[in-house]
């Protein structure tokens, strides 16, 4: 008797679970095609705001009005859409890049996107800890998307330092704000910097926040300024693999030192490996571009929808509570990359001229 009962119990709770499986993915669904639409209207568009910054601002919205009563109906395709169909994206984003376009800003580029990459992320989070007296993971991931991708790099961040979604969210604004900012100040500078079209472009693609941004800054100036920008900040994307690495030994070392007791295992982000392995697929050309282009396209909408769903399970009184310092680091991490990038790309000119 009771036997069947703990059956039935057990059935009864496997049946909910595909219900708000399934519920959860079809509202972080509907939430990233909305997004994905109202990005491609020409206004929207040419403010360079992509989907995933739409999508986070639309699952806040949801999240805290309609979500929290239906939240027992949806929660776990939420979650699932938060972490596993993040994973899968930040894979399939392996297919934006490839090994070919070192070549088309030689180690000249290259050696610029490291530097300004590696010097973003020490100065994002000692500013942060020390300066600001931010934690360690709101640091972090406002580093990671000032320094590498934007909202994708903090997403890709988000599992590896295990981070809350409000904190995901702040990092993403302040990207959202600086990114725009420069879209916006680059090409009315661009005529004072006294670079070429083509150093102009490599300013661009290694110093401005998302990849979206980029192209319309360099879109501004010229064509050549717009492919070389882009090149640029495929660099910086492909330097996500390493960081997510070393960031992930980084926080096993920690944890142990924390807890002596703990054994000290590295645990490996393999979506990390994978993202490698699709660029390194992408650079071999054997996949029709037609299939690609799906490839990416499916990209955004995963993304997107884990967008959706951080955005669901985001609680705008905890957003407030982090007041003004997180946008004091952004600025600072701005200025850096503004002033700091532009000596720094012109030191490399002269360096490999």
């Amino acid at each position: 008797m009771l036997t069947t009962l703990f059956l039935k119990r057990d059935s009864t709770m496997q049946s909910l679970d595909i219900k708000s499986w399934g519920f959860g993915l079809l509202l972080s669904a509907i939430i990233a095609f909305f997004a994905i639409w109202t990005s491609q209207l020409n206004s929207i568009h040419q403010l360079g705001i992509s989907a995933l910054t739409i999508a986070i601002a639309c699952g806040i919205l949801v999240g805290n009005t309609v979500f929290p009563a239906i939240s027992e109906h949806c929660a776990v395709g939420v979650d699932f859409s938060k972490n596993q169909l993040l994973r899968l994206g930040i894979i399939l984003f392996g297919f934006n890049v490839s090994f070919q376009q070192i070549s088309e800003v030689g180690w000249h580029g290259l050696a610029i996107a490291i530097t300004i990459v590696s010097s973003t992320l020490f100065l994002g989070y000692q500013i942060g800890t020390r300066l600001f007296k931010l934690d360690r993971q709101t640091s972090i991931l406002i580093g990671a998307g000032s320094a590498i991708c934007g909202a994708a790099a903090i997403i890709a961040t988000e599992p590896v330092i295990r981070a809350q979604a409000h904190k995901v969210t702040i990092a993403i604004a302040t990207v959202v704000i600086f990114g725009t900012l420069s879209m916006l100040i680059y090409p009315l500078l661009y005529p004072y910097l006294g670079l070429t079209e083509h150093s102009y472009g490599v300013f661009a693609g290694s110093t401005i926040h998302e990849v979206a941004q980029v192209v319309a800054a360099g879109h501004s100036v010229s064509d050549v300024a717009e492919s070389t920008a882009v090149i640029e900040k495929m660099l910086r994307v492909m330097l996500l693999a390493p960081f997510l690495l070393a960031l992930s030994f980084i926080e096993q070392r920690r944890t142990t030192q924390l807890d002596s007791t703990k054994k000290r295992t590295i645990t490996i982000p393999w979506f990390a490996f994978l993202f490698i392995l699709a660029s390194g697929i992408n650079s071999l050309n054997i996949i029709p571009p037609m299939l690609t282009e799906k490839l990416i396209q499916l990209d955004t909408i995963l993304l997107t929808m884990a967008m959706a769903a951080l955005g669901l399970r985001t609680h705008i009184g905890a957003v407030r509570q982090a007041g003004i310092k997180p946008l004091l680091l952004a600025a600072s991490l701005f200025s850096f990359l503004l002033v700091g990038g532009l000596y720094l790309n012109k030191g490399f000119n002269e360096l490999f001229a």
